[in-house]
């Protein structure tokens, strides 16, 4: 039974020799120079991958995302109707918190401000406020959120979450809902997205969301941080608000579209962070374990664990 690597924009090579290091008796197969007969292919491993590459094996069984998310795959047509599991691994968790937490620390240190300083040459101390008094807003509390939740808590800061249904995590304030929505929008500084992108959460960080966020916190203004997907903000929205102070600033991972053109406005926004998508790397090592894991486990018994739900989007 071939199992396929079908990846776009990543080298291949660390996947496969990983994979046929776990599975030393089987056809590691990469696309799209070494697909030989998809007829023998069970299993994908996925990310960006065009249609074709998967509906071309007829006799799939399970598909792999190597991401955190899985919108890549729904949105495709014509996906062949199997299972589909999402990657939950701690090294990619930890990176995920990793990022997050230093990008609120970079905002509550005032890291823009000391950085214009330096470019100035001016020797001039910022009041810092302390941590407790900053309060942060996590949209999502999946595995990613749930993690970054309490890395944040445990450095201090005031933490709370948003999530679509009712979520209990200690030391963390849980908000869920539409109903619940415009409360926890209202007690936040920094908002973080972690949400899967879905047909509910498309564009959900508007020009709306931006202006009802808290303008009373100890920043002089909130600040929005994004390393879910690219398509939960309105890039325009951000640039206006980044330019007229709706935001202070905002340190964006994700973008409608990647890579992001030479030509968009955020480049030139002084307020903004950018980074090109690396809050999350996925680890060859890590996930060729937690892959290789999930085959056994379910030719054994049948059983995998994080299979997607279609009809939620995650």
């Amino acid at each position: 039974m071939a199992l396929l690597v079908a990846v776009n924009g990543w080298d291949t090579g660390p996947w496969v020799a990983r994979l046929k290091a776990r599975f030393p008796d089987r056809d590691i197969r990469s696309w799209p120079d070494a697909v030989g007969d998809p007829a023998n292919i069970r299993y994908a491993l996925a990310w960006k991958a065009p249609a074709e590459a998967l509906n071309a094996c007829a006799n799939l069984e399970v598909v792999f995302s190597l991401g955190a998310g899985v919108d890549h795959l729904l949105g495709q047509k014509n996906l062949p109707q199997v299972p589909i599991v999402r990657v939950v691994d701690p090294d990619l968790t930890a990176r995920m918190s990793e990022w997050i937490a230093l990008q609120v620390l970079l905002h509550h240190r005032q890291h823009l401000a000391y950085a214009a300083q330096q470019r100035e040459k001016v020797w001039r101390e910022l009041t810092q406020p302390s941590a407790r008094d900053l309060r942060v807003g996590i949209l999502g509390l999946g595995v990613l959120g749930a993690d970054a939740a309490d890395v944040l808590k445990r450095l201090g800061f005031n933490v709370a979450g948003w999530s679509r249904s009712k979520k209990a995590l200690s030391g963390i304030d849980c908000y869920a809902g539409d109903a619940e929505f415009d409360a926890f929008l209202a007690r936040t500084d920094v908002l973080v997205n972690l949400l899967p992108l879905t047909a509910e959460t498309r564009g959900l960080v508007n020009r709306s969301v931006l202006e009802r966020l808290a303008r009373d916190g100890v920043l002089g203004g909130p600040v929005f941080i994004n390393a879910g997907r690219g398509g939960s903000h309105v890039e325009a929205d951000l640039v206006v608000a980044l330019r007229d102070g709706t935001l202070k600033a905002a340190s964006l991972d994700v973008f409608e579209t990647e890579p992001l053109a030479a030509d968009s406005p955020l480049w030139d926004c002084e307020n903004a962070i950018l980074t090109p998508h690396v809050a999350a790397d996925s680890d060859p090592e890590a996930i060729s374990d937690y892959v290789s894991e999930q085959i056994r486990r379910f030719e054994a018994d049948g059983t995998l664990e994080n299979r997607v739900d279609p009809a939620r989007g995650y």
